[in-house]
């Protein structure tokens, strides 16, 4: 397992994060968090167990999966498993819906403060690691927002803070903010990425490389789709998460031809098509961390094995070839008009 520095601070992750949104106990909530997991405290305490033992020390949930139960399950783990507390790296959100009332959701002062408290006591803990803005709030003034995550760290409540799902331009925004006033800065951004859903490269990846910004990946394996048993005409195994909730968005054409490429490069290696698709995000420079998440122990096992699959240079051009996004403005004009400028390798 490698580990890598959380944004620009000198706390160092995982390059592989267990995400627990496929904890759900026993009194699992209806809707989406039906479809997504099952996994009950004795599995959940296996699974931490497991990750643990393979070198992980990152671990991601939000106060939203299944409704505050999934942080619930994974403080138990922790406990369980009688682990050091700074042995692990927690890393939870706020944003989504948490009640009936109108201020139950939202990155409003008000919500992040009441959001804090309660996650520290589902998860058994006196600080949060790494305190994430689940969502683009278009109320709340990013300067609210970045106020409160700045007394949160002065308090010790929250070490580091980082959003998930922003656009580029408003983590640069908040980061002006937190420069200016010396306040905790945006240090990690967690977005979509897969090899079937690459539009993070056009302006994300750009600013998170310039303003030295940890890229946590979710959703690696597009909800399921990469895992190597879906394909055209065919609507998967019963019960799989994609089966469920067909989420997020992917141009599936593209994405058929990405899995052909990925199935022939793991019937070379012996491994399956799900470790290929982790190991091609793995080996993004730019990704400081890939979440995944399961719900048994052998596709946990599995995934784990990634961080080991070594992608030649061959394989990894045939996949970027594969798999290219379609030009786009300004992206293909910056390209004509910049041929000349090369930026100098330092």
């Amino acid at each position: 397992m490698k580990y890598k520095q959380l944004g620009q601070t000198g706390l160092y992750v995982s390059e592989i994060c267990l995400g627990t949104m496929t904890f759900t106990g026993e009194n699992k909530p209806g809707g989406i968090w039906a479809g997504i997991g099952d996994v009950n405290q004795k599995l959940a305490t296996q699974i931490v167990e497991k990750s643990v033992a393979a070198g992980v020390n990152f671990l991601d949930t939000a106060d939203v999966y299944s409704s505050g139960q999934s942080e619930r399950l994974t403080g138990q783990a922790i406990k369980d498993l009688g682990l050091k507390r700074s042995a692990v790296v927690i890393a939870t959100k706020c944003y989504g819906r948490m009640g009936p009332g109108v201020n139950d959701i939202g990155a409003s002062r008000g919500h992040i403060m009441d959001s804090v408290s309660r996650s520290l006591e589902r998860l058994g803990t006196d600080h949060i690691d790494l305190y994430q803005i689940h969502a683009t709030d278009t109320v709340t003034p990013v300067e609210e927002t970045m106020r409160a995550l700045e007394d949160l760290t002065r308090q010790g409540m929250v070490r580091y803070a980082g959003c998930s799902n922003w656009q580029a331009w408003r983590v640069m925004k908040a980061n002006g903010y937190a420069a200016a006033r010396g306040w905790a800065r945006m240090e990690t951004i967690q977005s979509y990425y897969s090899i079937a859903g690459r539009d993070l490269e056009r302006e994300i990846v750009p600013m998170i490389q310039d303003q030295k910004v940890g890229l946590m990946v979710w959703s690696p394996l597009a909800g399921g789709l990469l895992s190597g048993k879906f394909g055209p005409g065919s609507n998967g195994p019963e019960g799989a998460r994609r089966v469920v909730f067909d989420f997020p968005p992917v141009d599936k054409d593209r994405a058929w031809k990405c899995v052909d490429a990925m199935r022939e490069i793991g019937n070379k290696r012996g491994v399956s098509v799900a470790r290929v698709a982790l190991a091609y995000v793995l080996h993004k420079k730019f990704v400081m961390s890939v979440i995944i998440g399961a719900k048994n122990t052998e596709q946990l096992e599995d995934n784990l094995e990634a961080a080991k699959l070594e992608l030649s240079a061959d394989d990894m051009m045939r996949l970027d070839e594969v798999s290219a996004l379609p030009p786009e403005y300004p992206g293909w004009m910056v390209s004509r008009q910049g041929a000349e400028r090369v930026p100098q390798p330092r």
